[in-house]
């Protein structure tokens, strides 16, 4: 067992929606019967420079027909290229259910999941930006023309991918994953390497000895659980089985949210929130209980902000006069969960939107001014009236913004 001890350097990897790097690296597949396998290479990620490298030789192990351990948040999968039939008879062999099942598709990106299904329906495509990537795996019925077609293009028996006409699929978030399966040109599959809950790089290349080429060591895995399986439905969704989110979160995740970005968050990003709660709770004809039913919720927070902190008085007497409340109001700090959780983000000036972009920056499509044609001034330190003014200007603001289109 050969190991490689590698430096992985997480910081540059945030926990977001990362984009995937532009080189792709195709190989053609290999019709060779397969090499006698040695022993795993085991590439230990936080311990050394050349990671690079390690990234391009794992992608091009799986593009000739190879197997590859790779993390994801919840547990290590081996990983084949899912075009490749080499790849494919050799996972299979691996699997607990000796095959006998359909392969789980693995993606890098959500849009790749249109390989499978074709165009998403709108419950769909929402249900995959919203918990994509992340510990959720989604089933999808997929119609006998799409099935077809999928098989075909990916050169893979329907049998490969659909289980009574219906898929599984995931979108790992771990960076590791990414960086290799990122180098290939289609997508991957992957099936339980080692025990859910647990990872010992060495057990495991001592347990695969002889079958895979090489395990990519990135430490336990984030989530001690398995993944979330939801069942997604022509007017809804079922969990399957629960794992890493429960139905509460899920149902919390799938809500459509609004932040409001500024500084502090004691001025100009709570009055927006505030307006735009009053101004949508009009527009539906409901409550505030109302608009969370419908799973609409608006939120803001501050670049520079405490937690804690009440909103000036000045900002509550302000939306006060519009029908708005903001008297229970209190501060937060912009976090990477919120940008991720949000379906849209309005900032109040050019500095903000650095300021999210540098958080997640894969959020720059949903990132937007508030006000297209300038910065929206701090009024901190103004009187009422002050406050009261750009209270009318948010407001109109707002609701240009809201009747662009439908909701996220």
């Amino acid at each position: 067992m050969g190991v490689l001890p590698l430096r992985y350097d997480r910081a540059s990897h945030p926990h977001s929606q990362r984009t995937a790097p532009t080189l792709t690296i195709s190989f053609p597949p290999s019709h060779n019967p397969p090499k006698v396998k040695m022993g795993a290479t085991v590439v230990k990620v936080n311990q050394w420079q050349d990671y690079a490298r390690e990234v391009i030789r794992g992608a091009e192990v799986l593009s000739q027909g190879g197997i590859v351990v790779l993390p994801t948040e919840t547990v290590y999968g081996a990983t084949i290229l899912l075009s490749n039939r080499l790849g494919r008879d050799q996972l299979k062999t691996l699997r607990k259910d000796g095959g006998s099942k359909p392969l789980t598709p693995h993606l890098v990106r959500p849009e790749q999941a249109e390989l499978f299904l074709g165009p998403p329906s709108e419950l769909a495509g929402r249900m995959m930006r919203k918990l994509w990537p992340g510990p959720v795996g989604l089933q999808f019925d997929v119609s006998p023309e799409q099935r077809v077609k999928a098989a075909a293009n990916l050169a893979v028996g329907e049998e490969d991918l659909f289980d009574n006409g219906s898929i599984t699929l995931r979108c790992p978030d771990h960076p590791v994953f990414t960086d290799v399966a990122s180098k290939l040109d289609g997508p991957v599959a992957a099936t339980l390497a080692g025990e859910a809950g647990s990872f010992d790089a060495d057990k495991l290349a001592r347990d695969l000895d002889g079958k895979v080429e090489m395990i990519f060591d990135a430490g336990p895995p984030r989530f001690s659980k398995p993944s979330t399986l939801v069942k997604v439905l022509s007017d809804g969704y079922q969990i399957v089985r629960a794992g890493v989110y429960d139905e509460r979160t899920i149902a919390r995740l799938m809500k459509t949210m609004i932040l409001f970005v500024c500084s502090g968050n004691t001025c100009r990003s709570p009055m927006s929130e505030a307006i735009a709660r009053k101004v949508l709770m009009d527009k539906f004809g409901v409550d505030a209980a109302g608009l969370e039913k419908r799973g609409i919720e608006v939120a803001s927070a501050g670049a520079m902000a405490v937690n804690g902190n009440r909103a000036t008085p000045a900002a509550v007497e302000a939306v006060k006069s519009l029908g708005a409340d903001l008297s229970k109001h209190r501060s937060r700090p912009l976090t990477v969960e919120l940008i991720n959780q949000a379906d849209v983000v309005y900032t109040m000036g050019r500095g903000h939107t650095r300021a999210v972009l540098s958080l997640v920056p894969s959020a720059t499509e949903k990132v937007k001014s508030l006000d297209p044609a300038r910065d929206i001034e701090d009024p901190i330190g103004g009187d009422v009236e002050l406050y009261v003014s750009l209270a009318g200007v948010l407001k109109k603001l707002i609701e240009a913004r809201l009747n662009e289109g439908p909701l996220p």
